[in-house]
C-alpha cells in the first residue's frame, strides 16, 4: 500500500496561484492532487495547520555554516546535520553547503564530509557547491588573497574529479579562467556562476555565451553598472536567461537595489542566504556584527534563515508574497535543473512542504 499523508490549511500556495481551504494529498513522498477541503472524506486523517499557509519549501544554493560549524573547518557530517537543521528552522528543506576560497586540501575533505553524510543516509543536503579560489583577487571581498589564483587545466581536473557526484556548483570569475577549464567544469555538468569578478560586460556576456548560467550575490564582488561601463552586474540584467542570486538582508544589497534588479530579472533573479556562523579557526574568523557577519571587519556572510528573506522581501522590497517565496524555491529550483521537481506543490512534485503561520514564521517542514 502506498504511504498516503494529507495536509491542509487555509491558504495554499502551489508555486503557481493561491488556493482557498484545500488539502494536499500526498503518495510516497509525491504530491498526489489538492481538493477542497469540502471534497475529504470524513474518514481520512487531515494534518491541518489554521490560521497558516502551506508553501513550496525553500532551497538554499549558498549557505557555509551553522550553530557553531562552518563547514571549512568542521569538514564532518556533524557539521552538515547542524547546517540541514539550521535550514529547516528557516523552511529550506534543501541546501546546497558552501566553502569559499580555500586549500584544496579542504575541498577534498567538505567533498568527503558529503558523502559520508550521503552514505549514513542524510537528507536535505544537494551537493558542494565551492566558491573560489578561481576568482578575481580585485573583487576578493572577504576572501583570502593569498589562496586565489587562475587554475590550470591539471587542478581544475583534480579537483572535479575528486569531486564527482558532489560538486555541484562553481562560482568563478569568468575573466581568469580559460575557455578549456570552462568546457572541463561544464562537461561534468557542474553549474557555472560568475561572482568575486571583475569582468568587463563584453568579458561576462562571452562567459554567458560560453556556458556560464548564472551569477554568485548580484552587486557584492562584481563589476558594478555604471553608465560607461555596465560591468558583470549589467552583463547579467541584460542577458535573458542568466539567473542571478541575491542576499535580501538589508546589509548586502540595499533593499532599494533589490528592487531595481527585480523589475528588470523578475524571474531570473533567487535567493540565496549566503549564512555562516560565528568561528574562532580556519582561515575566515566570522565574527557576529548584529544582524550579519564580519571577518577581519570585511562582511563576510549573512544571518538570514530564508523564511526571513521572505519576510524582507515582501515588507522592504514590496513583492508580492508568492513571488517571494517563488524566489525562495522554484526559482533556485530551476537554477539547478530541477523545476520539473522541486518548487511546486503540483501533482508530479517531490513532496517538500513548509508551514508559515500569517507573519511568515516557519510552524513546520516536510520533506519525504
Amino acid at each position: 500500500m502506498p504511504e498516503r499523508k494529507i495536509y491542509s490549511a487555509n491558504r495554499i500556495f502551489t508555486g503557481e496561484s493561491w488556493l482557498e481551504n484545500h488539502a494536499i494529498i500526498t503518495e510516497d513522498g509525491q504530491i498526489k492532487k489538492l481538493i477542497p477541503l469540502t471534497s475529504l472524506p470524513s474518514s481520512q486523517h487531515t494534518r491541518h495547520f489554521e490560521n497558516c499557509i502551506i508553501a513550496p519549501a525553500f532551497i538554499d544554493l549558498q549557505i557555509y555554516g551553522a550553530f557553531g560549524k562552518l563547514l571549512a573547518v568542521y569538514p564532518e557530517t556533524d557539521a552538515l546535520v547542524k547546517l540541514k537543521d539550521y535550514c529547516e528552522k528557516g523552511g529550506t528543506a534543501y541546501c546546497m553547503p558552501t566553502v569559499a576560497t580555500n586549500t584544496y586540501e579542504v575541498f577534498y575533505k567538505c567533498i568527503d564530509a558529503i558523502r559520508a553524510y550521503w552514505k549514513r543516509g542524510g537528507e536535505g543536503i544537494m551537493g558542494l557547491h565551492i566558491e573560489g579560489p578561481w576568482i578575481n583577487p580585485v573583487k576578493k571581498g572577504a576572501h583570502i588573497e593569498s589562496l586565489i589564483h587562475s587554475p590550470t587545466l591539471q587542478q581544475a581536473k583534480e579537483l572535479i574529479e575528486y569531486g564527482k557526484g558532489v560538486i555541484k556548483m562553481i562560482t568563478l570569475a569568468p575573466e581568469v579562467c580559460t575557455r578549456e577549464v570552462i568546457d572541463l567544469i561544464l562537461s561534468h555538468h557542474i553549474i557555472i556562476s560568475a561572482g568575486h569578478s571583475n569582468a568587463t560586460y563584453n568579458e561576462a556576456r562571452t562567459g554567458f555565451a560560453n556556458g556560464i548560467t548564472a551569477v554568485t550575490h548580484l552587486y557584492n564582488a562584481m563589476s558594478p553598472l555604471q553608465h560607461r561601463a555596465p560591468g558583470l552586474a549589467g552583463a547579467a540584467m541584460d542577458d535573458s536567461s542568466v539567473m542571478a542570486s541575491i542576499i535580501p538582508d538589508g546589509y548586502h544589497v540595499d533593499f532599494a537595489a533589490i528592487r531595481i534588479a527585480k523589475k528588470v530579472m523578475r524571474d531570473r533573479l533567487f535567493v540565496i542566504t549566503d549564512a555562516v556562523t560565528a568561528t574562532t579557526e580556519g582561515y575566515y574568523k566570522h565574527v557576529a556584527a548584529g544582524d550579519k557577519y564580519e571577518s577581519a571587519g570585511i562582511l563576510s556572510g549573512s544571518a538570514l534563515k530564508m523564511n526571513e528573506a521572505v519576510k524582507n522581501l515582501v515588507n522592504h522590497c514590496g513583492i508580492e508574497t508568492g513571488e517571494a517565496l517563488r524566489m525562495c524555491s522554484f526559482y533556485p529550483a530551476g537554477v539547478i535543473g530541477a523545476a520539473g521537481k522541486l518548487g511546486k506543490l503540483l501533482p508530479g512534485y517531490t513532496a517538500a512542504i513548509v508551514v508559515l503561520d500569517n507573519n511568515l514564521e516557519v510552524v513546520s517542514i516536510f520533506r519525504q
